[in-house]
C-alpha cells in the first residue's frame, strides 16, 4: 500500500523551508509521496491575512511541479469551511482507499494537538509525523506508537517574513522557488 504524507498549510506563500522539509520527508521519512494540502482557511488564522486562494494553490503547483514525489491537493477547497483536518483525512481516505495517509505537522502544532477537532480519533486512525520547530522540543521516547519524530533540519523561514520583505521591496529570491519569486513579482 502506498504511503502518503499530507502536509497541510496555508502556504502563504510556499517557500524553500516548506520545500526543503517536504523533500527531506520524502527522502528520509519512509513515505512514497508527499501531498501539499493547500488550506483555504485555517481555523487558527485570520482569513484576512491570506493571499488569494487560487494564487496560493497556483504557487504550490509551480513550486512542486518538477519533483515527482510531490503532489498538490486542493481537497479543502471543495469541503465545508472552516476546514478541519479530520474531515480532510476522512475525505481523502474515502477517495483513495488504496493509500495509507500520514499527517505531517510541526512540533509547535503537536503542542496544540490536544485542542484540535477530534484529535483523539486522528491519533487512533492515522499516523502522525512530527518535524522539529524552533523552541518546541519533542521527547520522542514518550510518543505513542503511531506518532514519529522526523529529525529534519530546522528552517527558520516564515511566509510572514517573506510577505513583509516583498511589501518593503526587498529582493528575497533565494527564499522562494525561482518560478514562485517571478510569479509574485509579476
Amino acid at each position: 500500500m502506498k504511503k502518503v504524507a499530507l502536509y497541510f498549510g496555508s502556504f502563504n506563500p510556499i517557500h524553500i523551508g516548506h520545500l526543503a522539509l517536504a523533500n527531506y520527508v520524502c527522502e528520509y521519512g519512509g513515505i512514497d509521496e508527499l501531498w501539499f494540502v493547500v488550506s483555504p482557511h485555517n481555523p487558527f488564522k485570520k482569513e484576512v491575512d491570506l493571499m488569494d486562494d487560487d494564487l496560493r494553490l497556483e504557487l504550490v503547483r509551480i513550486a512542486t511541479g518538477d519533483y515527482p514525489r510531490f503532489q498538490v491537493c486542493d481537497a479543502e477547497f471543495h469541503l465545508t469551511r472552516p476546514s478541519y483536518t479530520i474531515h480532510t483525512l476522512d475525505y481523502l481516505r474515502g477517495q483513495h482507499p488504496d493509500i495509507e495517509f500520514a499527517l505531517l505537522i510541526g512540533s509547535d502544532n503537536w503542542e496544540k494537538f490536544p485542542y484540535w477537532y477530534e484529535a483523539e480519533r486522528i491519533m487512533r486512525e492515522y499516523s502522525v509525523l512530527i518535524y522539529p520547530r524552533p523552541d518546541y522540543p519533542i521527547d520522542a521516547s514518550i510518543l505513542p506508537a503511531n506518532i514519529s519524530l522526523i529529525e529534519a533540519p530546522l528552517f527558520e523561514i516564515s511566509s510572514t517574513f517573506i510577505r513583509q520583505a516583498m511589501r518593503e521591496g526587498r529582493d528575497v529570491r533565494y527564499f522562494l522557488h525561482p518560478a514562485v519569486y517571478e510569479r509574485l513579482k509579476a
